[in-house]
């Protein structure tokens, strides 16, 4: 037996003892696609003499002789290539030597990986605007969580979640409680293992809108939701789900039936989410989610269990019995749900006594000498022996020597005495800020002679490596660890302890971490008072996170506001638990919460308060943009912009149209009982056209009248024209054109936007003719598509929105005998190099066409255009190029017809004369 100087021993066969456990098997989670392909279960007892070891997997035993997969260094199980087919499960270490057998706990080996999506094609989702959709993930097969989220149109842009969206971290689904055109794209589900940080991604959803119509209000319907029974570990953090499809966007409240919300809860995405933080026993109970809209709501409950682990409250102890006497052994145990009890028989067996029957006489010597029990050496009733304050010279050989009428037996026990173990733990108090890190160093000093095994603890708890997120960083040498804390959160904060184990004694001692962080939130705020634009408001205080609350902002959400607003309020200090929030708007439905701030940052906002609606009050704000104008004859048309709800501040909210002639002393008045109305027309046919007019417009609900605008000049509607065009006059242009001019006429109301020219043939009817508006007001216009030598009526009226002016007397001209009917013939031409004698049958006009003037000679594609009033002429054409010549009659009536064409080829060098009628080149190329 080693035992630290200064320290009480008690002896009785204390040279030999059975196993105890050092370290037992931790849970572990190994990635698959990690370099290591080796898996360590570790496993380590002391006991004298020292223990041999065994492993279980699921309740088999390994046999690592059999499979070369596994093998043993010291009490540490090594697997290599891990598989999880054959490898995922529990694992038992058992520990034995000749004195006893002790069974670890279990500890479960898991297995990290996250697979990939089917590459098979999603069908797209259609849906009418205004509907809910549901949009599915179906991951892909993994271990162990993995946390979701959805890309839009391409990555990286994320969904971002609000009170129309959410993304299930339960099932992964995307749920939009309301469909907008802006939601029309394509949906990638992305997931990302929460151990090896892989991330894969779905193919796309296409999402569309129908054609067939948009979807009207209907109730909300509870899509997510928590199970109707959810058990959890007393500590844990629990996270309900519950979110609604809905038009109008369904709005989530939460409550707990028969019982208030824990204050530490937490309302997260909107309120789509109740997390409850170190959720005890008392945060048990049926809690119920709510989902209402102005066409309706519905609800959903559950209940939550909260269980403990369980505790010890009576375990039995080694005992000593004659045969043949009754033993009765009592455990008790503490536990929610109430714990059961299996007895096991020699699973941990310790030989610590001499068993014999009848009892015997114990007797206790050192070397040959009796020991004579003093105030430093006692022995027990249990014939103990105990040694208070040993030191070196109590080293040595210690027999114990039982004896009755039967016989007798000796049992020798060696005693040594080392060196007491000391443990420092720096720095024993540490603050740090949130996102800092930190070194803890344990360091050991003891007997060079025996080995130090060292363990950390977070709040008396094991600290697992390997599962806190890489937090947490162990660093050993020979007598000192370390514990590296790095970007420190404000969970970390607690005491942190080292044990540190030698085969002679342990020592435990602890360090204090604070954290320092912004606030927590405020505890639920309630309205007390409200009035038309005040609230009057009170919470409780939340966690400083060791930094003091330095202030306080309340903020406020309506139907009308983007989001969580700041509110005005006289200013919130931190050791303040209440304000009065001011000029808020009457008749509005109001939410509150309180945000506070310390010289860390700003917290999380508390829970928000009820919905409360404020009084109602007399309208304080005027329309906007007063004006009018336009309309029928006779017509006064005056619009506004509306109020907004926002303002209204009440029921039976209207409009008052006040007006006036100018000059005039007393107001008109009507009332315009629709909230939505932006226009009123005024008829009165005493007033003449642009009348103007004084106007304002003011506001009413049921508390009174509001404000009026400020006073606008509008004019009453003008009227239609009232004088014709003057000078009108009207000239042939060619066989099918005339040309029509005109004056406006005087200015005055009925002023024209425009003129409209009818015109109709001399023998018809006016009824009978076609009629052509200008383009705005243009004073001249050319009538096209006319008959030749035709003589044609023509008549100009002026035109506006109101109607038409009167028409000019009508004016008629005649248009022009067409042109030639008759082609030039018989087109002779001479080549010469590049010069192009070309002569043709003179045209004469028939009795009813016009008289030819001239002629047109073209060449294309050379642009160039002849004219000539002899029925020949010369062309100059440049080289190298294919050319097609024709001719027409010119005529006052337009263009004649156009000659047969003649095809001529040009290029360097000189030509003999060349004598060609044309008819023979048409027929060649024909």
């Amino acid at each position: 037996v080693l035992l630290p100087v200064k320290k009480s021993v008690v002896c009785c066969r204390i040279e030999e003892f059975g196993p105890v456990f050092i370290q037992e098997p931790d849970d572990v989670i190994f990635p698959l696609d990690s370099d290591e392909k080796k898996v360590v279960m570790h496993c380590e007892a002391r006991g004298n003499p020292p223990p041999t070891y065994s492993w279980y997997i699921n309740g088999t035993e390994v046999d690592a002789e059999a499979d070369y997969r596994y093998s043993f260094i010291d009490g540490n199980l090594i697997i290599t290539n891990a598989s999880e087919v054959t490898d995922y499960g529990k694992y038992q270490c058992k520990a034995e030597n000749s004195f006893g057998t002790v069974l670890s706990r279990d500890g479960t080996l898991q297995f990290a990986y996250l697979g990939a999506f089917s590459g098979k094609a999603r069908g797209g989702v259609s849906v009418r605007e205004g509907q809910g959709v549901v949009l599915m993930c179906t991951p892909p097969p993994h271990s162990p969580e993995i946390i979701y989220s959805w890309v839009f149109n391409e990555f990286p842009s994320f969904v971002a979640e609000d009170s129309r969206r959410f993304i299930s971290q339960d099932t992964g689904n995307l749920y939009i409680s309301k469909v907008q055109p802006s939601d029309v794209g394509s949906y990638i589900c992305l997931v990302k293992n929460t151990v090896t940080n892989a991330r894969v991604l779905s193919p796309p959803t296409p999402l569309t809108l129908k054609t067939d119509g948009v979807m009207g209000e209907y109730e909300p319907k509870i899509e997510v939701h928590f199970p109707t029974s959810v058990l959890a570990a007393k500590g844990v953090t629990v996270r309900l789900e519950c979110f609604a499809l809905g038009n109008p966007v369904p709005t989530i409240t939460w409550r707990k039936i028969n019982g208030n919300i824990p204050k530490k809860a937490r309302l997260r995405k909107s309120q789509a989410v109740l997390e409850i933080p170190n959720i005890q026993l008392e945060d048990s109970g049926t809690y119920e989610c709510k989902a209402e809209n102005p066409r309706g709501g519905t609800a959903f409950k559950g209940h939550l269990q909260v269980y403990t682990l369980p505790q010890w409250v009576r375990m039995i102890n080694d005992t000593q019995m004659d045969s043949g006497e009754k033993l009765q052994w009592e455990c008790k145990a503490t536990g929610r749900p109430r714990p059961t009890y299996r007895w096991l028989r020699n699973v941990m067996m310790f030989l610590y006594s001499f068993l014999a029957s009848p009892k015997p006489r114990i007797a206790w010597k050192r070397g040959d000498r009796r020991i004579q029990p003093n105030k430093r050496i006692m022995l027990l009733r249990n014939n103990t022996l105990r040694i208070v304050n040993a030191s070196r010279a109590d080293e040595g050989n210690y027999v114990c020597r039982a004896e009755n009428q039967l016989g007798s037996a000796e049992l020798t026990a060696i005693l040594w005495v080392k060196e007491a173990m000391r443990v420092e733990l720096t720095p024993a108090r540490v603050e740090v800020t949130v996102g800092e890190s930190v070194v803890l160093s344990c360091k050991a000093t003891h007997d060079t002679s025996l080995d130090v095994a060292f363990q950390w603890f977070f709040n008396q708890k094991p600290i697992n490596f390997q599962q806190d997120g890489g937090h947490f960083e162990y660093i050993q040498t020979s007598s000192t660890v370390d514990l590296m804390i790095r970007s420190i959160l404000l969970k970390h904060a607690g005491k942190y302890g080292c044990r540190a184990q030698t085969s002679a004694d342990t020592v435990f001692t602890e360090a204090e971490l604070l954290v320092r962080g912004p606030p927590g939130p405020p505890g639920v705020v309630i309205v007390e008072e409200i009035t038309d634009t005040t609230a009057t408001l009170s919470w409780t205080r939340g966690l400083d996170n060791h930094s003091p609350i330095s202030t306080y902002n309340v903020q406020a959400r309506s139907p009308f506001s983007l989001g969580w607003q700041t509110v005005k309020t006289d200013p919130v200090t931190g050791d303040m638990e209440s304000a009065i929030a001011v000029e808020l708007n009457p008749w509005v439905e109001y939410e509150f919460r309180v945000v506070a701030t310390n010289a860390i940052g700003t917290g999380d906002p508390s829970a928000p308060s009820r919905a409360v609606r404020t009084k109602e009050a007399v309208p304080s704000v005027a329309p906007a943009n007063v004006s009018g104008g336009n309309g029928r004859r006779h017509e006064l048309v005056i619009s506004w912009e509306p109020v907004s709800e926002e303002f209204q501040n009440g029921e039976g909210f209207g409009y008052i149209v006040a007006f006036r002639a100018n000059g005039t002393r007393g107001w008109k008045e009507k009332m315009v009982t629709s909230a939505d109305s932006t226009t009123y027309k005024y008829r009165d046919e005493t007033f003449p056209p642009l009348t103007p007019f004084e106007v304002k417009v003011g506001v009413y609900n049921n508390k009174g009248d509001g404000p009026f605008s400020s006073v606008v000049v509008i004019h009453s509607a003008e009227g239609e024209p009232r004088e014709a065009p003057s000078d009108v006059r009207a000239y042939s242009i060619s066989s099918s054109e005339i040309r029509v001019t005109w004056k406006p006429p005087n200015p005055e109301p009925g002023r024209p936007r425009g003129y409209e020219v009818s015109y109709w043939k001399d023998m018809e009817q006016e009824e009978s003719g076609k009629k052509q508006r200008t383009v705005k007001n243009e004073t001249s216009m050319v009538l096209t598509g006319l008959e030749g030598n035709s003589l044609y009526r023509i008549t100009v009226k002026a035109f506006n929105s109101i109607g038409h002016g009167p028409a000019t007397a009508a004016v008629t001209a005649k248009t022009r005998k067409t042109p030639p009917a008759q082609p030039p013939a018989n087109l002779i031409w001479i080549q010469e190099g590049n010069n192009v004698s070309l002569s043709w049958d003179p045209v004469k006009a028939k009795d009813n066409e016009s008289d030819v003037i001239g002629y047109m000679v073209s060449s294309l594609p050379f642009t160039a255009v002849t004219r000539t009033i002899n029925p020949s002429t010369v062309l100059s054409l440049p080289e190298g190029g294919t050319y097609i010549i024709e001719v027409r009659a010119l005529s006052e009536g337009g263009d004649g017809a156009v000659s047969s064409q003649i095809r001529l080829v040009t290029s360097s060098g000189t030509h003999k004369a060349v004598f060609f009628f044309v008819e023979i080149l048409c027929s060649a190329l024909n």
